[in-house]
């Protein structure tokens, strides 16, 4: 058996994920409203990846010396000659889901308009709309011989018709763009119904009203390459780095295309004539009967909760919040504080960073920005503490992929306000999450430390699963502020005891961890590792991995998205077990454990298993020091590994199918479980110590115990 068996190309890894975001559209445990914006998130996701993933093996293909892959030895020709047909075939069943959700739709009165099969009053309604609303603002063009190929803007749908020719052999093509500047689903209420359609659908049936020579047509829409290089502005050591970002930002509009959607079988010499201009082969071109941008499904489901069919949506699930009076800053004076997103509220960590900008004993707040909110409270509150006086420093990534402008824009906010922006390091992106806030008292210096899994961002707190870590204790607040000094003068972190810091003291810790297991299980003792993360690239990680389950150790591993390794590989990972969970919520939270009881060691960190993560971020995480909170963490661990509603098992080929609870097995719904888990993470620190009642067996040790009985 070949090294090579027990690895999965990373892009390939990438696409099983999204079918397995695409399944959850016709899961009939998912509310109808959900099945819909799952649909939509799965069309967004494959337009990002073709925009980042493709886009970048595109510009490898490009390239006189041929890279190939480290894992599977793939070139970038290859792996994109793999990409399109798998990609053809999700678009194949993403087409019947969608025709699925569409006849749901209709049983609960909400149809889908056919402008093609309009009867006679809705045939005159709609031609008069298209008159009067559409006809005017439409910028129709045609092209031939005489006017050039227009510029195609990324993910807009356009309408294209061959046209008759008047005394001219040469063919002619008539082009109509649709842009933003249209509502793009239309309603109407008729016979007690919702009627809702498509504005490109109902263009592309009017079409003749614009060109009446008009012989056939079709809707198509081009995605663009969006990987842009930020080294190819920073030549020049005066220039601005946010006027870089803005210049590259412009240039990513125009960068090559990358596919093309057709909805209605596009005539032979429109696909042709756009896949000569575009430099497209044709396994880059995409048939399609479901809309061409799936995002018409957060509108249509935004309606329907408006109008109250809430049976149709997840029963409602707000985070927790603190009680009256509960100060995040005095509880963590106590001890150590860990909040867990979206089970409890971020209002806490914001309230301490505001009351921390006019507290009189704080000299400075240090903070690691990476994707803020557009209404963000948490950059207003260093805007305050500036503005009292405070040393504020800002480390602004704005290199965070589609959220670049929005980081522009609050930079220059931050930097108008007094605050020291930094924007990291030339050649590593800054994604960690780490805030410090510094007190000047009677007793010296004391520190107040943040770390976290996910972004300072009020919105994705309450739609992802993240982790976020606070502390008072001395040792991990003068880490911090080794870190944050080695940011300003743009210099890594070598040497840590607390705090793993990528790309020189995150990976080396935890591949010692795993030697740790691997020794004890050769000296015949039980190993454990269990390690719960987004995604799996590394190589020298899924080598140790491989090595651990030959020595064997039980490796239990959560990796929501990209994972390049396959469990239950004999001889090479049969000891290996790899589970995805796709719910309710993005799972985000990275969380790394090895061992068993007194020997257990928790990490929680910013940065995952990917080699970018590893090697060319700086990341930031934390060997939990608190018992108890280790203990809390290790049961998120055991409550997904129990999960058989939200879960999927990946088999030796590679492949996942959903867990399934045994007969009589109780339902575990890790997700919404955690609510119970965390119901009293917020504990006022004055309240009085009451005798300790009799514990109440969790949800956890109910199905413990159900299955020790089962296997009795």
């Amino acid at each position: 058996m070949t090294e090579n068996n027990i690895y999965i190309n990373r892009e390939l890894s990438w696409l099983d994920f999204n079918k397995r975001v695409l399944a959850l559209s016709k899961d009939k445990t998912v509310p109808l409203a959900e099945q819909m914006k799952f649909a939509a998130i799965y069309g967004s996701n494959l337009d990002e990846f073709f925009m980042v993933r493709v886009g970048s093996l595109y510009d490898r293909t490009l390239l006189k010396n041929e890279i190939t892959e480290n894992k599977t030895n793939m070139t970038a020709a290859q792996q994109l000659a793999a990409i399109m047909p798998k990609t053809a075939l999700l678009q194949d069943q993403c087409d019947k889901y969608v025709t699925k959700l569409r006849d749901n739709l209709a049983q609960i009165g909400y149809r889908k308009i056919d402008f093609e099969n309009l009867e006679k009053e809705d045939e005159k309604f709609w031609k008069k709309y298209f008159q009067s609303e559409l006809f005017p603002v439409l910028s129709p063009q045609i092209i031939d011989h005489r006017h050039p190929f227009p510029f195609l803007r990324n993910q807009e749908i356009y309408l294209c018709a061959t046209l008759k020719a008047k005394g001219d052999a040469n063919l002619s093509f008539g082009l109509i763009p649709i842009g933003n500047q249209f509502e793009r689903v239309l309603y109407l209420k008729k016979d007690d119904a919702v009627y809702y359609g498509l504005v490109e659908e109902l263009i592309y049936h009017y079409a003749e009203l614009v060109f009446p020579i008009l012989q056939k047509k079709c809707l198509f829409r081009v995605t663009r390459n969006a990987d842009i290089d930020v080294k190819e502005g920073m030549f020049d050591q005066d220039i601005d780095y946010r006027q870089v970002m803005s210049e590259l930002l412009k240039k990513r509009r125009k960068l090559a295309a990358v596919r093309i959607q057709f909805w209605n079988q596009p005539p032979q010499e429109v696909k042709n004539y756009l896949c000569e201009k575009l430099v497209l082969p044709a396994q880059q071109c995409f048939n399609q009967s479901s809309p061409l941008d799936l995002s018409y499904c957060f509108k249509l489901t935004a309606r329907l909760q408006n109008e109250g069919h809430s049976e149709l949506f997840y029963a409602p699930a707000k985070p927790m919040q603190a009680p009256h009076g509960y100060k995040l800053s005095e509880a963590v004076q106590k001890n150590d504080v860990l909040i867990a997103y979206p089970y409890q509220s971020m209002r806490p960590f914001i309230k301490m960073l505001m009351a921390a900008a006019f507290d009189p004993e704080v000299i400075s707040i240090k903070m690691t920005l990476y994707r803020m909110a557009r209404d963000s409270q948490i950059v207003q509150a260093l805007i305050a503490a500036a503005e009292n006086g405070k040393e504020v420093v800002a480390v602004v990534e704005l290199r965070a992929r589609f959220d670049e402008q929005n980081n522009i824009d609050w930079s220059k906010q931050l930097e108008e306000a007094g605050c020291t922006v930094l924007y990291g390091l030339d050649d590593y992106k800054v994604h960690s999450k780490l805030t410090l806030i510094t007190r000047r008292t009677k007793d010296g210096y004391r520190y107040t430390t943040q770390i976290g899994t996910g972004n300072y961002n009020e919105k994705t707190s309450e739609q992802y699963t993240d982790l976020s870590y606070v502390t008072t204790r001395t040792e991990i607040g003068e880490e911090a502020a080794a870190v944050f000094n080695n940011l300003a003068v743009e210099r890594l972190t070598s040497n840590t005891k607390y705090l793993l810091v990528a790309p020189l003291c995150f990976k080396s810790v935890l591949l010692e961890e795993m030697d740790r297991e691997i020794q004890k299980a050769k000296e015949g003792k039980p190993a454990r590792i269990i390690l719960k993360n987004n995604s799996v690239s590394d190589k020298n990680v899924i080598e140790k991995l491989s090595e651990a389950s030959c020595a064997g150790v039980s490796v239990d591993m959560i990796v929501r998205g990209i994972c390049c390794v396959t469990a239950g590989v004999p001889g090479r990972t049969e000891n290996l077990r790899i589970r995805s969970i796709v719910g309710r919520y993005l799972e985000h939270s990275r969380i790394y454990c090895f061992g068993d009881g007194d020997d257990m060691r928790i990490y929680i960190a910013s940065g995952d298993f990917l080699t970018r993560n590893t090697e060319r971020r700086v990341e930031v995480g934390l060997k939990v020091p608190d018992r108890a909170l280790a203990n809390k963490l290790r049961q998120i661990l055991e409550l997904q590994l129990n999960d058989n509603v939200n879960a999927r098992e990946m088999k030796p080929d590679g492949s996942y199918s959903k867990v399934k609870a045994e007969p009589g097995a109780p339902r575990v719904d890790s997700q919404m479980a955690l609510y119970d888990a965390f119901r009293d993470g917020f504990v006022l620190p004055e309240s009085p110590a009451a005798p300790a009642p009799a514990p109440k067996p969790s949800l956890l040790d109910k199905i413990t115990g159900l299955l020790r009985f089962k296997k009795k």
